[in-house]
């Protein structure tokens, strides 16, 4: 790794705690989006420089998130890693999602609430007007994705039925 991939690795990890990852997470991630093959656990815990175990638990948050997959080499048992095909998708679905919970706490102690002034009521539903006109956008946007993606599939898989074979030569 040259030195400005190492310093994007370092410099993600920090980047991503505002996400409520780890710096390893964040750094972990970094390496994931570096790599051209998946990775070990051993590959990972050796190029980031943590132990094993630190690798295993933030790499286990990345699944969780559907960030990383999970894959396996036929006749290797160890598990590997690899970025999520629409990771980024994921990512900006995770932000949403965290978007929502903030909505919803703003939306009860203005529905609960018996004493809120109207000063109050006003930055709450402020918050609730930029969070619905900006997450409905992001949410369209998400669903356009997906069907965008979900197409192109399904057309690539189409031209690869009907492609014509070629016969080998002898």
């Amino acid at each position: 790794m040259d030195r400005a991939q190492r310093s994007f690795v370092d410099r993600m990890g920090l980047a991503t705690e505002s996400d409520g990852l780890s710096p390893i997470a964040g750094r972990l991630f970094a390496l994931l989006l570096l790599a051209e093959e998946p990775q070990s656990l051993d590959e990972l815990a050796a190029s980031l420089d943590v132990s094993k175990a630190s690798v295993s638990t933030d790499a286990r948050r990345l699944l969780e998130r559907g960030i990383a997959e999970r894959v396996t080499r036929a006749g290797d048992r160890r598990d590997y890693y690899e970025l999520a095909p629409d990771f980024f998708a994921r990512i900006v679905q995770s932000r949403v999602n965290r978007w929502r919970r903030i909505q919803s706490l703003a939306d009860d102690v203005r529905n609960q609430a018996t004493e809120l002034s109207d000063v109050v009521r006003d930055r709450i539903d402020s918050i609730d007007a930029v969070q619905n006109f900006v997450i409905e956008r992001l949410e369209q946007a998400l669903a356009d994705w997906d069907a965008e993606q979900k197409a192109r599939t399904a057309s690539s898989a189409t031209a690869a039925r009907t492609k014509p074979r070629t016969k080998s030569r002898s």
